[in-house]
This record gives structure tokens, sequence and C-alpha cells, in this order.
């Protein structure tokens, strides 16, 4: 048998695949959807500008470099194949790179092997830079555009009034979900991610987790000591909260004083862990006269097919939970 018909060898291991993948250029990555795992070759990294393995192996760093214009219509090109309405996996979208710009790619992919149940086991794919060629096409494109010179300048001239607006859009959202006084999220994008959580947790059967919060007795501070006293405990309370946080968590002003901490590929036990920790790290604060600062804590996690709604409802059932066992505990 000649050297160019040699069959290629099969039954890779864990380590040689991933080697192997260590060798391509390209970027790689090889998704294990049982465990949330996913590994990410060195060449996925350099594509990108970003330190080698310096990412989290997990989707979230997938979702997170997706710009959030494309997003949408990756994550449906994305269920459609894996759901196995779609033959293929192979689509185009920017990345971020590190240095805040973007880079167009090509993803490719495919499953490799699926559960009993038909869901997706473990999928394999390649992200491949094609920015060069992007922007040639764009540049073409510009050159064979027949405008006069005036009208190009006045292209220009719209495109930074455009750019202005844009980015005065973006700062009324930004404000239209945060709230005022602590600088939180507001209830109004404490609801919209939750919901994206909560269908990013069914996509990819990630545990999500949510704290539901109130100060024990805070209206005898208002009554007692006026209201700008009690705004001052808020945002105290507010900045103890946050330094307890992950990156990746959202603490959002639910009500006047109830708050909520949205906790992402998070277990119940370990949301638990995290309502005692914030628990904890009050217990340092100042009283306000006879007044004690503390919360009660509602912890629950999402299950298989609840909506943001059914997930808030219960996060404030075990919240009654535990304010009627005496305040200041965690309760289930």
């Amino acid at each position: 048998m000649s050297q160019a018909s040699k069959p290629v060898p099969t039954g890779f291991t864990e380590q040689q695949l991933h080697t192997l993948f260590d060798l391509v250029s390209d970027g790689i990555w090889d998704w294990n959807a049982n465990t949330g795992y996913v590994y990410r070759n060195p060449g996925w990294y350099r594509m990108l500008g970003y330190a080698s393995h310096s990412k989290d192996n997990s989707v979230l760093t997938w979702e997170s470099v997706i710009h959030p214009e494309d997003y949408p219509r990756v994550m449906a090109h994305f269920e459609a194949y894996i759901e196995q309405r779609n033959e293929r996996y192979r689509i185009e979208y920017r990345c971020l790179c590190q240095d805040g710009s973007y880079l167009w790619v090509e993803d490719s992919g495919h499953v490799i092997a699926r559960n009993e149940d038909g869901s997706v086991a473990r999928m394999l794919g390649a992200h491949r830079n094609i920015d060069a060629g992007k922007r040639l096409v764009a540049e073409l494109e510009l050159r064979n555009q027949s405008l006069e010179s005036l009208v190009a300048e006045r292209t220009r001239e719209l495109s930074w009034v455009n750019q202005q607006l844009q980015r005065q859009l973006d700062e009324n959202r930004l404000l239209a979900e945060r709230d005022a006084l602590t600088r939180t999220a507001n209830r109004y994008h404490l609801e919209k991610t939750l919901q994206q959580e909560c269908e990013r947790a069914r996509r990819f059967r990630e545990p999500l987790a949510l704290i539901a919060m109130d100060l024990d007795d805070f209206k005898p501070i208002n009554d007692l000591h006026g209201h700008a006293r009690g705004d001052a405990v808020l945002i105290e309370v507010t900045e103890r909260v946050r330094q307890c946080l992950r990156p990746q968590d959202l603490l959002a002003r639910w009500g006047g004083d109830e708050f909520a901490v949205v906790l992402p590929g998070t277990l119940l036990d370990e949301a638990c862990d995290m309502a005692q920790r914030i628990r904890q790290g009050l217990a340092g604060l100042e009283p306000v006269g006879d007044c004690r600062l503390t919360m009660s804590y509602g912890v629950v996690q999402w299950c298989d097919g609840e909506n943001q709604q059914g997930l808030l409802a219960r996060a404030d059932q075990a919240l009654y939970r535990a304010k009627a066992a005496g305040k200041n505990i965690v309760a289930e």
C-alpha cells in the first residue's frame, strides 16, 4: 500500500485530539454539552487577540464575544441545527477582539454525538477568519459607487449625526435600565435579563439561580430618621451586596427596599452559599439608631420550562418564608 493510500488512524484519545487542535491555526472548538465544558485551541485565542486559554471554558465565553446585532441570528441558526431542523451549521458573524474591535468569522460545526433522548452530547467546530474578505468586498462595493464627492461628504456628515444619535440612544437606554438611586439594574432590566437567562439555561442545559432580598424593618428608618437617611442606607447596603458578587451576576432593585440577584450557571446550594456571604457581609454595618441593617433572603433554582415570571414568583414565596421564620435568614 502506498503512503498516500494508507488509512487515516481513528480512535483518537481526548488528549491526542486536543493536541491536534493545538496545531491548527484556525479557531477550533469542542463542546461537551453534557458537562458544559468547551475547549478552544490556541488558534482561536490568537485570532481574536486574547492570551491563550485566558477565557472561561463555557458557552458563556462564546456568547459574550458575539456582536449584539448578530446574536439573535446566530442563536436561531444554532438552535435550528441542534434540534435537527437544519442539515448543517455554518454562519458568518462578528466576534469581539481583545482590543475592542470586531472580526468577521465563519463558524461551522457538526454534532458528533447525541444522547438517547436526541439532545446534543458533543459538537466540534471551527471559527475561520474571513475579515479580510469581508473588508475587501466592502471596499469594492465602495469603489463601485457612482456618487459625487458632494453626496459622499453629505453621507459622512449624516453618518456622524447618526453616531451622535446612537450614542445618545445608548445613554438613554442605559439610564432607562438603571435605578437612579442605587445605580443598580432596575426592575425592567431585571425582568429582561432574567428572560434571557432562562432562555440560555434552557438552550444549553445550564443551571440558573435567583436570590430575592428584602431589608428587614426598613420602614422605621424612614419614619424615625427621614427618607434621606433611608436612601443612604439603601446605597450603603447595595454597595455591600455588590462586593459579594461575581462579574457575571446581576444585582437589581426589585422594589422600594427589595432587591434581586441573578446568578447564571449557579446551582441551588451555591446560591444559598452566596446569600449567606451577603448576609455575613451586612453584619458589619452600623445600625441606624435602634434599627439593625439586616436582610431576608429567598433562594430558588430555575426549573426546566419555567419562565421568568414563575421564577420570580417562587423567589418571592421563599422570601416570604424567610420573613415569617424570623428574618435575617436564608430560605429556599
